[in-house]
C-alpha cells in the first residue's frame, strides 16, 4: 500500500504531539494552574530537565497549543499559557484526570482487599 498517495491521518499528528515525553504533563499543569513562568512550571513538573521543558514548550508553541508571553524587563519575564487551541484539549485532559483518579482508587482498593502480597505484585 502506498501511504504517500493518501493524506496523513489527522489523528496521527495530534497523537504524535500529545504523546511526546512530558507533553501531556506540561499541558495538564497549564490547564490546572493557568499561565506559568518557566521556573514555576519546572517546579510543578518534578523530574523534568530545563532542556526538555524548553523543547516541549517550543513544540507546543509551534503547534499553536501554548502561547509565550514576554515582558521586556530586568530580569525578563516570560510566561506560558494555553491558547484557544490548547483550551480545546481541556475536556480531554479532564477526562484523563477522571480516569486516572478512578484507576488509582481501584488499584488502592484492590491492594487493600488482597493484602500485602498483592500490593507487591501491583507495584512490580
Amino acid at each position: 500500500m502506498n501511504h504517500d498517495a493518501h493524506p496523513a491521518c489527522p489523528m496521527d499528528g495530534l497523537l504524535r504531539l500529545l504523546m511526546g515525553p512530558w507533553t501531556t504533563y506540561v499541558l495538564w499543569v497549564l490547564r490546572r494552574q493557568g499561565p506559568q513562568r518557566f521556573g514555576a512550571l519546572k517546579r510543578a513538573i518534578p523530574g523534568i530537565s530545563s532542556r526538555l521543558l524548553t523543547a516541549r514548550l517550543r513544540l507546543l508553541e509551534g503547534a499553536g497549543v501554548v502561547s509565550r508571553h514576554h515582558v521586556a524587563s530586568i530580569p525578563p519575564q516570560v510566561s506560558y499559557g494555553l491558547t484557544p487551541r490548547g483550551e480545546q484539549l481541556v475536556p480531554v485532559l479532564d477526562a484523563l484526570d477522571a480516569l486516572a483518579r478512578q484507576w488509582d482508587a481501584e488499584d488502592r482498593a484492590a491492594t487493600r482487599s488482597a493484602g500485602p502480597s498483592a500490593a507487591a505484585a501491583i507495584a512490580a
